[in-house]
């Protein structure tokens, strides 16, 4: 006899995709919201006062600390990512073969500019 019709048993199911690790099914956490508000650090009150405004501009929520330590660094790294980010870029459709053509002369694409 063959192998290729020995019965090998029962095959066990699949497991779940969120069981390999790793994988979220969930959506990511919005930094800036009320729930995960931004954590940035000032050198002065006077650099906290504009991050405020920059804050309330954009209509984000976040935690400015002022540390005035000697050797202190400034970190708003994430409000600069955000307010850096790109907006949806659209492109506009190619009219099809047999839409009225755009120049308004009533005929087909095809048969006008295209």
């Amino acid at each position: 006899m063959s192998d290729k019709f020995f019965y090998k048993g029962r095959q066990d199911a699949r497991q779940h995709h969120t069981a390999y690790g790793g994988f979220q099914t969930k959506a990511s956490q919005k930094s800036g919201s009320k729930k995960y508000p931004l954590t940035l650090v000032v050198t002065n009150e006077a650099r906290k006062q504009e991050i405020e405004a920059q804050v309330a501009e954009a209509k984000l929520h976040a935690t400015i600390t002022v540390d005035t330590g000697e050797g202190a660094v400034e970190s708003i790294n994430e409000l600069t990512a955000i307010l850096n980010k790109g907006g949806t870029v659209t492109t506009v459709k190619p009219p099809s073969r047999n839409d009225a053509c755009s120049c308004g002369s009533g005929l087909k694409f095809k048969k006008c500019c295209g």
